[in-house]
């Protein structure tokens, strides 16, 4: 979310201490390392001339420095918008702003792209930070507004152009709403252009920030640019209990850090046999229950209601599939069976300084100074005949 630390003082950042520069936007949301700024291009290429500018939460565009401006990493520049103008922070330009149009599929010739006035100076600054400071009482005014219309949505936030000419609302929905009669009133109590956006649940999340079970800023908010479909069966694969309250993000949907793992999880249990596949035996059938993907095991009960879990290496299991299939059925699994050390194992509890009895509280504290106890008054010590 950026360091709330890093206002200058004489020209220097308090929070980063970096020498008096940013240089890589390390500050701000979503930085971009330009590793091309140090090579030299070929005679016959030519640099590219679109700049990449960044604005509320981590929303960029591009944007062609027509005048010919001298500028670098985290710079305030005026830049066009529709209508009037904007303020914004340049977070990358170079060779790597090529890269990032060809991956979003944009021309350096499109009509998308709008053009740098200048770079800001300090009335635009003030101009900008004054309409900033008005967006949670825009949303909260808003809301209200909406709930007075019976409109089944919710405000998640609010995006003013610098000039004040201009506001984009962010709204969830579950269904399609006609905001219609909303958008007439806001435009005439907030005097400006109105623009409603309908984002998913994860984009509101990635928008508000927050932190995760895991302790650390959403990845939404910090580094995940997409964002890819997540299924229960990347839980399944994972041997996770499929529990929405633990799978669950701050977005209501299933944590989106369950790709990250899931292609390895995928390769190691190739290695297993089949789970649908009983283990026939003269005893009975064992049907299977879990498996322990990091050390290999399997879980089988004689019976599907059985108490008794029998433990089993997968190498194993897989060598009696195969025994059953041409037709071999061994006498039981006591051969396979391992020891399950989960199981047999206890974990002692031992209270070290007494900080698990809640009865500690009830007990008196000894004495101090025990020495001068007997001097209180003037008195002296008696001595210890005993």
């Amino acid at each position: 979310m950026g360091c709330t630390n890093c206002s200058s003082a004489n020209g220097l950042p308090k929070g980063c201490k970096s020498n008096g520069s940013c240089g890589v936007d390390g500050c701000g949301k979503m930085p971009v390392f330009d590793w091309l700024s140090n090579m030299d291009l070929p005679k016959d290429q030519y640099t590219c001339n679109i700049v990449e500018v960044r604005f509320k939460n981590g929303r960029k565009e591009y944007f062609s420095n027509k005048n010919n401006l001298k500028l670098q990493m985290s710079d305030v520049v005026v830049v066009e918008g529709n209508p009037g103008f904007d303020v914004g922070v340049v977070s990358l330009r170079g060779e790597l702003v090529r890269f990032q149009l060809r991956k979003k599929n944009i021309k350096e010739d499109s009509s998308e792209i709008r053009s740098i006035y200048r770079l800001a100076n300090q009335r635009d600054i003030d101009s900008w930070h004054k309409n900033r400071d008005r967006e949670n009482d825009l949303m909260m005014e808003t809301r209200s507004m909406s709930k007075s219309l019976k409109l089944n949505m919710k405000i998640s936030d609010v995006e003013m152009q610098a000039d004040g000419s201009k506001g984009v609302f962010y709204y969830t929905a579950e269904d399609r709403v006609d905001f219609r009669q909303l958008i007439k009133e806001m435009a005439a109590k907030f005097r400006m252009r109105i623009e409603m956006r309908q984002i998913g649940l994860r984009q509101e999340a990635g928008r508000l920030g927050g932190i995760g079970s895991c302790g650390r800023e959403l990845c939404c908010s910090t580094w995940l640019t997409d964002f890819r479909s997540v299924s229960t069966a990347a839980a399944r694969y994972q041997q996770l209990s499929l529990n929405p309250q633990k799978l669950a993000g701050q977005c209501g949907k299933l944590k989106c850090c369950l790709n990250y793992e899931l292609d390895s999880y995928m390769e190691a249990v190739k290695k297993f046999p089949d789970t649908s596949k009983r283990l026939k035996t003269k005893q009975g059938e064992a049907y299977f229950q879990k498996m322990d993907i990091f050390n290999g095991l399997m879980w089988y009960t004689m019976g599907k209601e059985s108490p008794v879990w029998l433990t089993i290496h997968a190498k194993d299991a897989s060598q009696i599939i195969s025994m059953n299939e041409q037709g071999q059925i061994p006498e039981d699994l006591s051969g396979f069976v391992v020891e399950d050390k989960t199981v047999n194992e206890s974990i002692e509890m031992s209270n070290v300084v007494g900080q698990d009895d809640l009865s500690r509280f009830d007990r008196k504290k000894p004495a101090k100074n025990r020495r001068n106890q007997g001097r209180k008054g003037g008195g002296q010590r008696k001595p210890n005949r005993s």
